[in-house]
């Protein structure tokens, strides 16, 4: 019996070790995985035909006619023809602006008052299309924070908010969240660019 017992221990604790095994993934595929966990929808793409060609994927795919630009650089992903530009948004306008960085340890995405101005996330539509490049990909808060400091040396920006839910309406106990709800039906554009 002590035979079967032993065995079945052994089988027991390499099972276990197996499972306990810390995975290394990179930066990219640590944030992909974070970001589609928590809903979020993401796009890949190896060059700007693709962004575009994504971008009106998402437009059809949800009926949108209209986007709200929170950055007019931004106006080259689409013809003007085939998507209305908006001054002010409203609660169904989806929303279109590059972010400062992604953040790789927890698929939050980190944005400023370089794109927000002063407007809170919770008062934008709960649609977002984001578009994003790999170099802004960083490791966590804390690199992000650091990046937004070296890149804006002469004026620090302010309402610095991350996106953490990408499913509307998500619950969210962290007490340091109270009253600020940035849960966003969100698709990220990602261009390859390293």
């Amino acid at each position: 019996m002590n035979f079967f017992k032993k065995l079945f221990n052994i089988q027991e604790t390499e099972d276990k070790e197996i499972q306990e095994q810390e995975i290394n993934l990179s930066l990219d595929e640590s944030f992909v995985h974070n970001f589609v966990e928590k809903g979020g929808k993401f796009l890949y793409c190896l060059n700007k035909e693709e962004v575009i060609d994504n971008f009106k994927k998402v437009l059809s795919e949800n009926s949108w006619d209209e986007v709200y630009l929170l950055n007019d650089k931004l106006a080259s992903l689409f013809n003007k023809n085939e998507v209305k530009i908006l001054n002010k948004f409203n609660d169904n306008t989806p929303i279109l602006t590059p972010c400062e960085h992604l953040i790789a340890d927890s698929g939050d995405i980190l944005f400023s008052s370089n794109q927000l101005k002063s407007t809170k996330l919770g008062d934008f539509s709960d649609n977002f299309i984001v578009y994003a490049t790999t170099s802004q990909l960083v490791k966590d808060t804390g690199q992000g924070l650091t990046g937004i400091k070296t890149n804006n040396k002469e004026q620090i920006p302010t309402n610095i908010s991350p996106i953490k839910n990408y499913v509307i309406n998500k619950n969210d106990d962290n007490f340091l969240n109270y009253g600020n709800s940035n849960s966003k039906n969100l698709y990220l554009l990602l261009l390859e660019d390293l």
